[in-house]
């Protein structure tokens, strides 16, 4: 079917197709940080779990006024391992992230192992904050920034952030208030997690990809995919 006839009977049925708007700038450097290095270099091909994290975050607007939530996805599986959801961008909000995904994977069983993990992520002020290096210190977890205002250093996070504005944000706008995003958000990742297909990893979920790969190395039998609730983003 040619494009026109595509675009022809989508006005008239009032459809619009999911598009990828531009992105507002969230990342504020801080010029007198001092900022890890670049360990990844743009190769997010990570050979197991908890080998490397990848981090940021964006705003909602709302009516009560901008919400900002923040990510944390292992490279491995493509799944979103933390989150978390504030009206203020002060550094609180990307520890209270990491803190889901170190909680989450303890939770799981299968936590990290101290000198293994990278945390990558861009070069925004809460990700060179002395906070978060001092929280990644604590937790035997290397840091990593990418350059300034080069997406491409976060590829793989600027990815899942897109879809999350494409498959939630802009489909259900607006958005009232802080817990309205939170509630929606944590049903989004869970859906995600567990029951949306990524091409990248075989057309299967992450959790799936993750208890594969679990259940194929010697040494893991825990089974992730019986703590998972599939159903939850499907009912709304």
């Amino acid at each position: 079917m040619a494009r026109c006839t595509v675009e022809h009977l989508m006005r008239e049925l009032g459809v619009t197709g999911a598009v990828r708007g531009k992105k507002v700038i969230t990342t504020i450097p801080d010029a007198s940080a001092e900022r890890a290095p670049d360990l990844v270099d743009r190769d997010f091909v990570a050979p197991a779990p908890n080998r490397c994290w990848v981090a940021d975050f964006i705003h909602v607007t709302t009516f009560a006024g901008v919400v900002y939530v923040a990510f944390v996805v292992d490279t491995f599986s493509r799944r979103i391992v933390g989150w978390s959801a504030a009206t203020s961008k002060e550094t609180r909000l990307v520890l209270d992230a990491l803190d889901m995904a170190l909680w989450q994977r303890d939770r799981d069983q299968q936590p990290h192992q101290k000198g293994e993990l990278i945390h990558h992520s861009d070069a925004g002020s809460q990700y060179t904050s002395f906070a978060l290096a001092e929280h990644l210190d604590r937790a035997g977890i290397a840091a990593s920034i990418g350059s300034v205002g080069d997406a491409y250093d976060n590829a793989l996070m600027e990815s899942t952030i897109g879809l999350f504005k494409t498959e939630l944000i802009k489909p259900y706008r607006p958005w009232k208030t802080l817990s309205q995003v939170e509630l929606a958000t944590a049903e989004w990742v869970d859906w995600y997690c567990h029951r949306r297909l990524h091409g990248e990893i075989g057309h299967i979920p992450p959790a799936e990809y993750e208890t594969k790969y679990y259940h194929e190395t010697p040494g893991h039998s825990h089974d992730l995919e019986s703590r998972s609730n599939p159903e939850r983003f499907s009912s709304r």
